[in-house]
């Protein structure tokens, strides 16, 4: 090893070394202040041209923690219509959820005319005739309302505290116990339940409340039907939750997740091999093929949704079709890279038995990529498996439309948690699936499980 020698200028090379230090140490400050400068400028830019200060105050953190809790819990409803007079009790208050006629929650019963809606902790509303209601609030006092000519009158004054809404036409009072609605065509009052209810069974089912021992060993509850043949016909049938249909959509989305990527790697497959220089010698083909490619790899897989939508109209189809159409573009990139840099030694030894050309790439090329091309396939028919939730979402097609429907309606939040808990175990199945395909097909690395 010897010692490195530094040689310097003529004239004045101490000078010379000198400033030629000073500019690289310049230029190291200006590119160590310099780049956290502009970092923070773009943020700064950020911040004003999202309008983060203004998203800041449009918030409604209410908003949010009311739809946090309709995902985990439901809501029962007693409802007057001012109308007719009549008082309903529904579950989320939809029809498929109401209660049979002689039947209602064992936290609602009468008073004379009064019908008395206990809220519990000493919150208790009185649906009273004419119209009226009372609402007895610990700490607060007992809340009247009633109409007047078509307005709705309270008790309240003019500053009712914040957790009351009172105008002449709406009343609404949120406690923690429940809240009550009064509009002008019904009183309403809402009160909350931890859990999925009639997730199982709906409430005009005989197996509605009853315990597994009860189903499984207990004695026959519908004359017509075996206990096991009973439960599983109404919980499959679920009007509510409609497990039949959801459990179809899951199949739909997986349908359209497996054609479209597998369907996509057998149109790519062929179309790599005019891409690869190795194997298309005409330099014209490879590069139409290639920017072919481009093209339909660089359009975004829910703008080719849209237009196929337009085209060939909503269905699991149209989705299956922008995914192949996507994917074809993302293969025949990488099939045609994996294609170029397979070893010629294989081919050649092909050759030499006198094999024709497409027996050389069948037995020559095919085995040498089939690994490479089997994982990048199987991955994508992994992350495909999540883009058919939005992809049908949009086609109409799958679980992604069940989500939807879900959350247009701005209260099913607990049928919108339950697909997203289906879709999220859908995307776990797909990944160990893959995984034990890739181990079974293509072999797994010695110390690696």
């Amino acid at each position: 090893m010897t010692d490195a020698t530094i040689t310097l200028p003529a004239g004045d090379p101490l000078g010379t070394a000198k400033a030629t230090a000073d500019r690289l140490f310049r230029r190291k400050r200006l590119v160590t202040f310099g780049l956290p400068a502009l970092v923070l400028a773009y943020l700064v830019y950020i911040f004003f041209a999202f309008d983060i200060a203004g998203l800041a105050q449009r918030a409604r953190l209410d908003n949010a923690v009311t739809l946090a809790s309709d995902s985990w819990s439901y809501k029962t409803h007693v409802t007057r219509d001012h109308r007719s007079g009549g008082i309903d009790y529904a579950i989320e208050g939809e029809r498929k959820g109401m209660y049979p006629d002689g039947m209602r929650p064992d936290w609602v019963s009468d008073d004379g005319d009064a019908t008395v809606v206990d809220l519990e902790d000493g919150y208790e509303v009185r649906i009273l005739p004419d119209n009226r209601t009372e609402f007895d609030v610990p700490g607060f006092g007992m809340i009247e309302a009633h109409f007047d000519g078509g307005r709705i009158v309270t008790n309240l004054g003019d500053t009712p505290p914040d957790w009351i809404n009172a105008g002449d036409r709406r009343v609404a009072i949120t406690t923690d116990n429940g809240r009550v609605t009064i509009t002008r065509s019904k009183t309403e009052v809402f009160r909350y339940f931890p859990g999925w209810e009639l997730f199982w069974f709906t409430l005009d089912s005989p197996y509605y409340g009853k315990s597994f021992s009860q189903i499984a060993f207990g004695e026959q509850l519908d004359p017509e039907r075996g206990n096991i043949q009973g439960a599983f016909q109404d919980f499959w049938h679920n009007a509510m939750w409609r497990h039949s249909d959801v459990a179809w959509a899951i199949g739909e989305t997986i349908l359209m997740a497996f054609l479209g990527t597998f369907g996509a790697a057998l149109v790519a497959l062929p179309l790599g091999f005019l891409a690869a220089k190795r194997f298309s010698p005409l330099m014209a083909v490879r590069f139409g093929m290639r920017r072919i490619f481009d093209f339909v790899r660089g359009v975004d897989g829910l703008i080719w949704t849209i237009v196929l939508s337009r085209a060939f109209g909503p269905g699991p189809l149209t989705g299956t079709l922008a995914i192949l159409i996507t994917d074809t573009g993302t293969f025949g990139k990488l099939f045609s890279e994996a294609l170029e840099n397979v070893d010629e030694k294989q081919i050649e030894g092909v050759s030499s038995t006198g094999a024709k050309p497409l027996q050389r790439y069948r037995f020559g090329v095919i085995p040498q990529v089939v690994p490479v091309l089997l994982s990048q396939i199987l991955y994508f028919f992994e992350s495909n498996t999540r883009s058919a939730t939005i992809i049908g979402a949009i086609t109409g097609g799958g679980i992604g439309l069940l989500l939807t429907q879900a959350i247009q309606t701005q209260k099913d939040w607990e049928e919108v948690a339950y697909y997203i808990v289906l879709v999220v175990l859908m995307v776990m199945a797909m990944d160990w699936l893959s995984g034990w395909l890739r181990a079974k097909l293509i072999g797994r690395s010695e110390g690696k499980h």
